[in-house]
C-alpha cells in the first residue's frame, strides 16, 4: 500500500463565479462570468466548448439589460456568499486539510481600474480564511479563476491584450495578499493560464471582433498573463517571504493515436504546447519552438524591453494542474471519432471508457503526467482539480448514492498514490467540486461534481439545502486514514 505524506493536504476545490452567487452584493461589480447565460441543452455541443463559453458585444450588452439573475446563473451561483458559515462546517466534518477556492477579483476592485480597493470584499475573504483556519483548513487561493472586471473587456476593451492590465492586476494582487497574507500559505496567480489560447473570452477576457485577429490577441493577452505571473510571484514574496506562489495548468496530456511516426510528432508538439505555459512560469523562459511556432502562424507578440528578465526573476514555487482526462492526437484526426471534454476535445481512445460528457476516464494517465512533469520541472506538483461531472439522482428517501464518482476518484487517486511511490513529490490533492456547482462550460447545474448535493436545478430552482452524498462518507474515509482505506 503506497504511503502518503503525513502532511498531504487532502482537499475540495471551486471557484468564486460558480458558487458564490452574491451578484453585485457588498459592493462586487460585474464580472465577464456574469454575463454568460445558461446554455440549453440543445445549445451544447461537448466537441466545441469555446462556443459555448465567450461572450459576444451582443451577448454583453443584452445580459446588461438583465437586471437580476434571470438566465445567468453565475450571477447566483449556490450562494456560497450567503451560506459560507454553513458550507465550512460540512468541510470541516468532511475532515478536509485544504480547500482550494478563488477571489473574485470586482469584489476588490470593481471595475478593475479604482484607485482603492473595495473593504467589503476584502473583508467577506477575511472572514471566510480566517473562519477555514479555525477549521484547521488550508485556503489554496486562486487569484484569477475564469473572471475578471467587465469594464476592461465590454465597450471595444481587449481584456488581458491591453498591457495596461498588467499593472491593475498586480495592484489587486497586492491589496488582496497584504490584507490576506496572515491567513494564506498557498497562493495561484491564475487558473489554468492555457485556457486563454484555447477559449479567449473565458481564459483572457478577449472578445472576438469581425475584423479583428482573435489569436493574435489571445497570444499578446497570454504574454501579458505571464508578465502579470511572475510580477505577482514578486510581490507575494516581498510581502511574505514564507509564503508559497504556484501556477497552474490545466493539463492536456496527449497520446498519439499510432505509433506511426507523424502521429508521434503530432502528439509531442501537442505535449510541448500544453507545456509552454508552465516552462514559462517554473523554467522562466519561453521554451525555444515558440519563435518558430509563431512565424509559421503570422502572429508578432510585442514583447518589452525587460520582460525577459522578469519572466526568468518571477518563476513559482511548485506546479499545480488540473486532470479530467487525456487526448488523443493523430496527423490525420478526420478518420477518427471525437469525443467530448472540459473545455477541449479529442479525438475518441478506443482503449478507455467514457462518461456521459464524452470523458475519458483514465488514471493512469494522471500517473503519467505526475512523473512527467516532475522529470521535467523538479519542483513539487499540486493536483488541484480532478472529478467527475454526472448526473446524480436523489432516491425517494433523500438519500443520493454516486458509485460512479467514487469509482472516478478512487482510481485517480489511487494513481497518486503510485507516483508518490515512484518518488514524485505531490503537496496535495483537491477534488473538484466539494459542493455541486455551476458548470463553467454551460452554467447548468444538472452536470453535478460535489461531494455534497445542492438542491437547486438548471433553472435556478430549490431550497439550495446541502445534502451528503455517498462519496462525502468514502473521501471522509480516506482522509481519516491519509489514505490507506484506498486498499479496501
Amino acid at each position: 500500500m503506497t504511503h502518503f505524506p503525513d502532511d498531504f493536504l487532502w482537499g475540495v476545490a471551486f471557484a468564486a463565479n460558480q458558487v458564490e452567487g452574491g451578484f453585485e452584493a457588498g459592493g462586487k461589480g460585474w464580472s465577464t462570468a456574469d454575463v454568460v447565460p445558461f446554455r440549453s441543452p440543445e445549445a451544447r455541443n461537448y466537441t466545441a466548448l469555446e462556443a459555448l463559453m465567450r461572450a459576444s458585444d451582443e451577448e454583453i450588452a443584452t445580459a446588461r439589460t438583465v437586471r437580476d439573475g434571470t438566465g445567468y446563473p453565475k450571477r447566483y451561483g449556490v450562494d456560497f456568499y450567503g451560506r459560507y458559515r454553513e458550507d465550512v462546517e460540512l468541510f470541516a466534518e468532511l475532515g478536509i486539510k485544504a480547500l482550494r477556492l478563488s477571489i473574485a477579483w470586482t469584489r476588490i476592485f470593481p471595475n478593475g481600474d479604482e484607485a482603492e480597493p473595495n473593504q467589503a470584499g476584502l473583508d467577506f475573504y477575511s472572514d471566510l480564511f480566517t473562519l477555514l483556519r479555525e477549521k484547521g483548513i488550508e485556503p489554496i487561493v486562486t487569484l484569477s479563476h475564469y473572471e475578471m472586471p467587465l469594464a476592461l473587456v465590454a465597450d471595444g476593451r481587449g481584456g488581458w491584450s491591453e498591457r495596461g492590465v498588467i499593472d491593475l492586476y498586480t495592484r489587486y494582487v497586492e491589496a488582496v495578499v497584504r490584507e490576506l497574507h496572515p491567513l494564506v500559505t498557498y497562493w495561484l496567480t491564475f487558473n489554468e493560464i492555457n485556457t486563454t489560447l484555447l477559449e479567449p473570452y473565458t481564459g483572457g477576457g478577449v472578445v472576438t471582433r469581425e475584423g479583428e485577429d482573435t489569436e493574435a490577441k489571445s497570444w499578446q493577452a497570454l504574454h501579458h498573463q505571464y508578465v502579470a505571473s511572475a510580477r505577482a510571484v514578486r510581490i507575494i514574496k516581498d510581502i511574505d517571504p514564507s509564503a508559497q506562489v504556484g501556477c497552474m495548468l490545466a493539463r492536456m496530456l496527449h497520446y498519439p493515436a499510432t505509433s506511426a511516426p507523424d502521429d508521434v510528432l503530432e502528439a509531442l508538439e501537442a505535449n510541448d504546447l500544453n507545456l509552454m505555459h508552465t516552462d514559462v512560469q517554473v523554467r522562466g523562459a519561453y521554451p525555444t519552438f515558440v519563435p518558430r511556432l509563431l512565424a509559421t502562424k503570422g502572429i508578432e507578440v510585442v514583447v518589452e524591453d525587460g520582460d525577459a528578465a522578469e519572466l526568468a526573476a518571477g518563476t513559482v514555487d511548485f506546479l499545480s494542474f488540473s486532470y479530467y482526462m487525456s487526448l488523443v492526437s493523430a496527423a490525420d484526426p478526420s478518420q477518427y471519432g471525437i469525443t467530448g471534454g472540459n473545455i477541449f476535445s479529442s479525438i475518441r481512445n478506443p482503449h478507455l471508457e467514457v462518461t456521459d460528457w464524452g470523458v475519458h476516464h483514465d488514471p493512469v494517465g494522471l500517473r503519467i503526467a505526475l512523473r512527467d512533469m516532475w522529470d521535467r520541472y523538479q519542483v513539487p506538483l499540486f493536483v488541484v482539480e480532478n472529478g467527475l461531472g454526472a448526473k446524480d439522482e436523489v432516491a425517494p428517501d433523500g438519500s443520493i448514492d454516486d458509485p460512479y464518482r467514487i469509482h472516478y476518484l478512487k482510481t485517480h487517486v489511487q494513481q497518486i498514490g503510485e507516483a508518490i511511490a515512484d518518488g514524485v513529490p505531490v503537496l496535495g490533492y483537491t477534488a473538484w467540486g466539494g459542493l455541486d456547482i455551476l458548470a463553467a462550460s454551460t452554467s447548468q447545474m444538472s452536470k453535478r461534481y460535489g461531494l455534497i448535493y445542492v438542491d437547486q436545478d438548471d433553472h435556478g430552482n430549490g431550497t439550495l439545502a446541502r445534502t451528503r452524498k455517498s462519496s462525502f462518507g468514502w473521501y471522509q474515509r480516506v482522509i481519516a486514514t491519509n489514505g490507506a482505506s484506498l486498499a479496501d
